[in-house]
């Protein structure tokens, strides 16, 4: 006889039994081998339960025990017959080393490339974009790699730093990379970059075709000169000012920008040379005390890429003033990007609340989470093609509101899952179901929408 569970997040069911058609999990057990005594659950099964309890909205290892071991009904949708104790967890994650999250990173990159967009870019068409920056992970003083650094608003803060690489039309993380909390842009960024060459497996003539996309913190000489003998196009704000005060001198008419009229631009006449010919843009903004401050921004974009780019006609004769504007506000787009990411895997998955005290277990939580966030581009992707209003959900909306439809789901003694039924009064059931339930009905799984 059939048993019937009562699920808060019936739809997350949907997203686990998909997630197991694609196989993803599979990848990650034939790769990840981490030495530990097994009892009752595998290492791979407890770091698949950290996983669930991501995408369940959970922020800390402890909210498992709240979310994921209550609601049989989920593990058995994503192939797990039961959950494993918030603490068994810890220390499974504990016992990882940097071999294991290796591996783990191999695995991502498989995952990647089997279902990521971003892989498949028309790179003969349209231009790859790539932002690279780090992001600051706050931790306790005694954890392994924290240290005193940067972080945003935070004086004195300790902790480490995340380093990334985001595909920005797909809004999918292609690399994530724990640093300790001294470490920035600047002396990270070739690593983070070859490791993404790594990933979507970039030869020279995509590279080519492919802009990187970088904060001023990855500008040093050396830094801007490695993009450009790798052939990339690059947009990348110059990291020393008294640079950008030398280039200002050069400038001989300034503009208003029009989205801030209180920071002005204009073309540098006498240029730094770079290892490749660029073009090189000064902004100028007045501070408190009257005197300006300068800020240089290096690419190597043409004007018909420009207004490409930002989605705008290439007028007949553009103006100086136009290409300085179009370059400037393409640069200004990263905020809309990479930032914007940061911030809702902080508060969508959590990022930043849950702290390791070893480096490696620290490293291992990022990765889930890399590949917690992809899948839940994916599936907003796959919503997206029948309700196209999916397409404006961040992380943070995604899970809290798409992951939660509650519903009822009937699970047979064998540990398989026949039907998953949806309440229908929940503002997103049925564009839910109409999105999945076609998908579903190929492996005998009806998803229907009812009264619970």
């Amino acid at each position: 006889m059939p048993q019937e569970e009562i699920s808060p997040r019936a739809s997350l069911a949907v997203i686990g039994q998909w997630f197991q058609q694609m196989a993803i999990w599979l990848v990650v057990e034939q790769r990840v081998h981490i030495k530990q005594k097994v009892l009752r659950h595998k290492p791979s099964d407890k770091l698949k339960d950290c996983l669930i309890n991501m995408l369940a909205g959970g922020s800390g290892l402890v909210e498992t025990n709240l979310r994921v071991r209550p609601d049989r009904a989920i593990q058995v949708a994503f192939g797990r017959t039961a959950c494993a104790e918030q603490s068994t967890l810890s220390d499974t994650l504990n016992a990882c080393t940097a071999e294991n999250v290796n591996q783990m990173r191999t695995a991502i990159n498989l995952i990647l490339r089997q279902h990521g967009r971003c892989c498949q870019h028309p790179y003969e068409k349209e231009w790859q974009l790539l932002d690279v920056d780090v992001t600051g992970m706050p931790a306790g003083r005694l954890g392994e790699g924290v240290t005193k650094g940067y972080f945003a608003g935070e004086k004195n803060r300790r902790g480490r730093q995340l380093g990334r690489v985001l595909a920005s039309w797909y809004a999918e993380i292609v690399v994530d990379k724990l640093y300790t909390g001294k470490r920035q842009l600047d002396t990270s960024l070739p690593e983070l970059v070859l490791q993404a060459e790594n990933a979507l497996e970039l030869n020279e003539s995509q590279r080519c075709r492919t802009i990187l996309r970088v904060d001023g913190g990855g500008g040093k000489d050396e830094n801007i000169n490695w993009m450009l003998n790798r052939h990339y196009q690059v947009s990348v704000k110059a990291k020393n000012w008294h640079r950008s005060a030398k280039l200002a001198d050069s400038v001989v008419t300034w503009y208003a920008d029009p989205k801030m009229p209180d920071r002005e631009l204009g073309w540098a006449t006498k240029l730094f040379p770079y290892a490749q010919p660029t073009r090189q843009l000064v902004l100028r903004k007045r501070k408190q005390n009257g005197r300006w401050s300068f800020h240089a921004l290096i690419f190597t974009l043409t004007d018909p890429m420009l207004f490409e780019l930002l989605g705008q006609a290439v007028p007949t004769s553009p103006t100086d003033e136009q290409v300085l504007i179009a370059a400037l506000h393409f640069y200004d787009l990263r905020g809309g990007g990479l930032e914007t990411q940061n911030k809702s895997d902080k508060q969508g998955l959590g990022l930043s609340r849950r702290n390791k005290h070893r480096f490696a277990a620290q490293e291992m939580l990022v990765l889930l989470a890399q590949l917690a966030h992809n899948l839940i581009i994916w599936t907003r992707n796959e919503l997206a093609t029948t309700h196209p209003r999916f397409r404006q959900y961040g992380i943070l909306r995604t899970v809290r509101d798409v992951f939660h439809i509650p519903g009822s789901i009937q699970m047979t003694p064998q540990h398989s899952i026949g039907q998953i039924t949806l309440n229908s009064k929940h503002p997103l059931a049925a564009a839910f179901q109409q999105s999945f339930s076609a998908q579903l009905a190929c492996y005998d799984l009806s998803l229907i929408l009812g009264e619970n």
